[in-house]
């Protein structure tokens, strides 16, 4: 961490641009604990329980096939809403509608029991949609408020350390919805998380602002910090996004590819872990929940030192940039693809849920890869690029939960799913071995239009200062042979 004139880089209590990390990765706490609790609770809405000596009838009678559209209905709204966002980040600001979003989210989430059982399958597949109309806006979203947030040498642990919320999201949730279902019952389970989504909106207006020299609260020290390392970052209502320099950009397309592959595997088991428990592993709504959550709970802490290892190898000038996403992606994706294919030869317990685990867990790599690539080639546009990106990515969502629903309902064959996601997960190795880059494209080196203004009573000096030692700073990001300047 360069000297941002707050002292020793561990008292992090200290320094704004963390205290907004942290409020993200509650924020994508909450993003992936409202999208997953459909997971477990569908179980639970659809088996026979018993109560005593009778057996109840389960509340809803649901097919295989139907739960898989159910719970695949999420992603079609998701998939609407990526590009929109990005491009709503750009105008209204990041972090107001990443904020939005997820209060809307929230929200339907508190009306889902009663709307479900007012209008059965097709009332809970239209809210689906919604809520995933409102949540699609989130990670697009996130790229616009880092792209003014995070520095060039700490862009993968900020940016790393946020979506890991995701993860520990899916490992609280997992688990804590089999309880609330088997303990309260399955409507319990909506009315937690959506009072812990509105809890957080409540949070996150209150204490971030859309860019550090907005922020009334954030020292002198660190604006400058975060200026001189960015340059001009404020946001530009008028941006004109380059979308034939997208569409044929093959590093964009790298980007693409390995989101869109990484995403095949992990909505896999995210939407059908639960039941693969319960059904092949014969575990108890309660126990599979548990189970359910062990892979994310390893991805979740790799993730934490994945973006750290990141940073120090560009900032000690080991690797360059597109050396080090390139490593971090390619190495993640062949181990799971590895593990992927193990799981799909074991039938106990403990074998499947360590190889998933680990086939799992070793994604953080590639997130620290990919994930902030976007920050890499074209930081002005990340957020429409990351709406693009996330665009493809949620395809799988759509098409996987389906396509198992399909499989296993046919020939009860779980290890098919397993063999697909391995495929996919070696295509996305090569396609980006080969295409991606971590360095600023040529298309994205456009002046910028102003200079950054602080409002806090930062000196007018340092932003003149912070002008004139962007280009130095950002070049060394790019290009480990040059020093970075830190004064």
């Amino acid at each position: 961490m360069a000297d941002d004139g707050l002292g020793a880089a561990w008292k992090l209590w200290r320094r704004r641009r963390y205290l907004v990390a942290l409020l993200a990765f509650l924020g994508f706490f909450n993003v992936y604990a409202l999208r997953v609790n459909l997971s477990v609770a569908i179980v639970s809405m659809t088996a026979n329980r018993t109560d005593g000596p009778d057996e109840i009838e389960a509340e809803f009678a649901w097919g295989s096939e139907l739960q898989g559209v159910l719970l695949s209905a999420f992603f079609w709204g998701y998939l609407v809403t990526q590009l929109p966002g990005g491009w709503l980040a750009g105008r209204l600001g990041g972090a107001r509608v990443y904020g939005g979003g997820l209060l809307a989210t929230a929200l339907l989430t508190l009306v889902t029991p009663p709307v479900t059982r007012a209008g059965g399958a097709p009332w809970l597949l239209a809210l689906r949609v919604v809520e995933g109309l409102f949540e699609g806006v989130t990670y697009p979203c996130i790229h616009a408020l880092w792209a003014r947030w995070a520095p060039p040498q700490e862009r993968a642990r900020l940016a790393t350390f946020a979506f890991s919320g995701s993860y520990v999201g899916t490992v609280v949730s997992l688990p804590v919805c089999g309880l609330l279902a088997n303990t309260v019952g399955w409507p319990s389970i909506f009315y937690v998380f959506g009072a812990l989504g509105v809890l957080w909106f409540v949070t996150w207006i209150w204490q971030v602002r859309e860019g550090p020299e907005l922020d009334s609260r954030i020292s002198n020290g660190e604006l400058e910090y975060i200026q001189r390392s960015l340059g001009d970052v404020s946001q530009n209502k008028d941006l004109v996004h380059p979308w034939g320099k997208f569409l044929t950009s093959l590093p964009v397309w790298a980007i693409v590819c390995a989101h869109f592959c990484e995403n095949w595997g992990f909505y896999t088991l995210l939407t059908q872990l639960p039941k693969f428990m319960n059904s092949t592993l014969h575990f108890d709504l309660k126990k599979a929940g548990f189970l359910s959550a062990v892979p994310y709970l390893v991805m979740a802490i790799i993730l934490q030192g994945a973006g750290q290892l990141a940073d120090w190898l560009v900032n000690r000038k080991l690797l360059t940039v597109t050396q080090v996403r390139k490593v971090f992606n390619c190495v993640s994706f062949g181990a799971q693809t590895i593990f992927m294919l193990l799981a799909a030869h074991l039938r106990t317990a403990a074998g499947v849920v360590s190889c998933l685990s680990l086939a799992v867990g070793i994604g953080a790599f590639a997130w620290s890869a990919f994930s902030v690539n976007h920050l890499d080639v074209a930081p002005q546009h990340a957020s429409v690029l990351m709406g693009l990106s996330n665009t493809v990515a949620t395809l799988p969502g759509i098409i996987s939960p389906t396509l198992t629903g399909y499989i296993v309902q046919s020939n009860d064959d779980w290890s098919a799913i397993f063999y697909i996601a391995s495929a996919i997960y070696l295509f996305g190795a090569i396609f980006y071995a080969v295409f991606a880059s971590g360095e600023r494209q040529s298309w994205a080196k456009a002046p910028p239009s102003s200079p950054p203004a602080p409002v806090n009573g930062a000196a007018a000096a340092a932003a003149a200062a912070a002008a004139a030692a962007a280009a130095a700073a950002a070049a060394s990001y790019a290009n480990p042979a040059l020093e970075l300047d830190t004064a």
